[in-house]
């Protein structure tokens, strides 16, 4: 082992040592993080090319990650996006034995650093496969630096190899120093804790989504209407925020996101409804005004059926009473006439799909005291009783305003749910962004009545993403999914009346974000010719 002329001044080497250990525990991106780490240790041992192994997620051996030949211009895995299709390196050869000709394994299974001057002339190592690879490249890999990557618990994370140190002026292959072995195993040492950190954190994140996931799926299964709301609401809003991100003109120029806010919206678009756990189903799930354990208009059908056939009867006694049948056929004919539009006229009234007038309402009532029956305990009472009426004179909708208040209550559970968890500093207004998605730009929202210079842009965003996808949302029971169209007229009717935010939704509609969406959720028939002129308050 030499020391080479090459070696800059030891102290200048430390404080690079030291900048590129902080750059590394501040990386987040670990595709970034790895090549950061190849990187480096080819610039402070002026390594011609690199390589860095992971262990495998099986334990059996090591898995390339990304590689690096300066000569060669080989750029593989990492950000590059060029793959590398090499297979994994196993940690035992064919008769079950530690694989110890291959350098980089042994460097593993050891723990050992590995230092070779020329790899042509080394013994104990197969290197028939770098021959191979020199013959085909014209390449000619000489000076090896082997280094194993321990992580805080002393366990071999990975690799670190290195291959050619370049005398800077001359570009002469020369051996990696000793000063270099220093230096590359304190930055391998650095690196494995800086890559299972964020192993770690990546690991934690993939948890706290999976345990969100279970969240969504015991709603799913409460209602699979609010399960798809709660997939897809996320989605469109990550689509508006990205393009918000990008604008650069108007009032929305100074809005940027980084990749640690992304995800915070992100994870808030996946809770934002999670209060709705606590949400009774039938409430959630109410197809129809009379709807609670089931549709309450089947029993009304069948009060109808007893008073058709009480008309009946009636006319037939009369009749053995010595009456005309014929004669007093008109009169049972229009009380069955009358009978029959009155149960369509509630049909039609419990599916709520269309807003009620008020005669229809006071029809409803005068319904409820134009017949009587009699009720199991054998007792005549009104054909409707005051819940019934109530009811089926829902102005527009299906929910009471009580059962509208247990709805809208959902978003304080949400809330209190979310502030009781104890969030990282980068996940801190996961609550703020979930929680706002109910207010208005006017005030008049819930549940705080916050103003739009209260809010944040995140969760002005979602509040559009929430609006559009209930409005074309194909699965919940009370309505069909609107079109493109319909539910942008809608929005737009909401921008002028200071519902959701102006600027927003002017960048939801000038950059399709609309359309994006649809094209991934709409079914066809509902992705019909948008003329942006004619949307309310659109301005483009």
């Amino acid at each position: 082992m030499t020391t080479n002329e090459h070696d800059r001044p030891i102290f200048q080497r430390l404080e690079q040592l030291n900048a590129i250990g902080a750059a590394l525990s501040s990386e987040r991106n670990i595709d970034r993080l790895l090549e950061s780490i190849l990187l480096a240790a080819k610039k402070i041992t002026h390594a011609d090319g690199g390589t860095l192994y992971l262990v495998s997620e099986d334990g059996q051996g090591l898995h390339f990650a990304i590689m690096h030949n300066d000569t060669l211009g080989i750029t593989l895995g990492g950000t590059s996006g060029n793959r590398i299709d090499f297979h994994d390196l196993p940690f035992t050869n064919a008769q079950g034995k530690p694989n110890n000709a291959m350098v980089a394994v042994y460097s593993a299974i050891h723990g050992e650093t590995v230092n070779i001057e020329d790899a042509y002339y080394a013994e104990g190592f197969d290197f028939t496969g770098t021959r191979s690879f020199d013959e085909k490249t014209g390449y000619r890999s000489k000076s090896f630096l082997t280094v194993p990557m321990r992580n805080h618990e002393n366990t071999i994370i990975g690799v670190l190899q290195l291959i050619n140190a370049l005398e800077p002026e001359t570009r002469q292959v020369l051996p990696f120093s000793r000063a270099d072995q220093r230096l590359v195993e304190s930055l391998a040492s650095q690196a494995a804790i800086a890559l299972t950190n964020q192993q770690l954190i990546h690991q934690l994140e993939k948890l706290f989504e999976s345990l969100i996931g279970l969240i969504n799926v015991a709603i799913d299964e409460k209602s699979p209407y609010t399960g798809g709301h709660c997939e897809r609401v996320p989605v469109l809003t990550m689509m508006l925020a990205e393009a918000a991100n990008i604008t650069t003109t108007g009032p929305l120029a100074g809005f940027h996101m980084d990749d640690r806010e992304r995800y915070e919206l992100k994870i808030a678009g996946l809770l934002h409804d999670c209060g709705k756990i606590t949400t009774p189903v039938h409430v959630v799930d109410k197809a129809t005004k009379l709807f609670t354990l089931y549709d309450r208009i089947h029993t009304l059908d069948t009060r109808f059926e007893v008073l058709l056939r009480d008309a009946e009867i009636a006319w037939l006694r009369k009749s053995l009473e010595g009456g005309d049948r014929e004669v007093l056929r008109p009169e049972f004919e229009a009380l069955q006439k009358r009978i029959r539009e009155d149960r369509e006229f509630l049909r039609h009234a419990n599916i709520g799909g269309e807003a009620m007038t008020e005669a229809d309402q006071q029809r409803v009532r005068d319904i409820a005291l134009r017949y009587c029956w009699t009720n199991p305990a054998g007792e005549e009472v009104p054909f409707l009783d005051a819940n019934e009426i109530e009811n089926l004179t829902i102005r527009a909708g299906t929910l009471t305003a009580t059962e509208r208040e247990i709805i809208n209550h959902h978003i304080v559970t949400t809330i209190k749910m979310l502030e009781a968890l104890p969030w990282p500093r980068h996940l801190k207004r996961v609550p703020e962004f979930s929680g706002g998605h109910h207010e208005r730009m006017d005030g008049k929202g819930y549940p705080k009545g916050l103003k739009r210079e209260e809010m944040s842009i995140q969760a002005r965003i979602m509040g559009i993403a929430d609006i559009f996808e209930a409005l074309t949302a194909k699965d919940r029971p009370y309505k069909p999914g609107k079109t493109l169209s319909e539910s942008l007229f809608i929005l737009g009717k909401f921008k002028e009346n200071g519902h959701i935010d102006p600027d927003l939704f002017d960048v939801f509609v000038r950059q399709k974000v609309y359309l994006r969406y649809a094209e991934q959720h709409l079914d066809p028939q509902q992705i019909d010719e948008v003329d942006e002129s004619r949307i309310p308050g659109y301005i483009s």
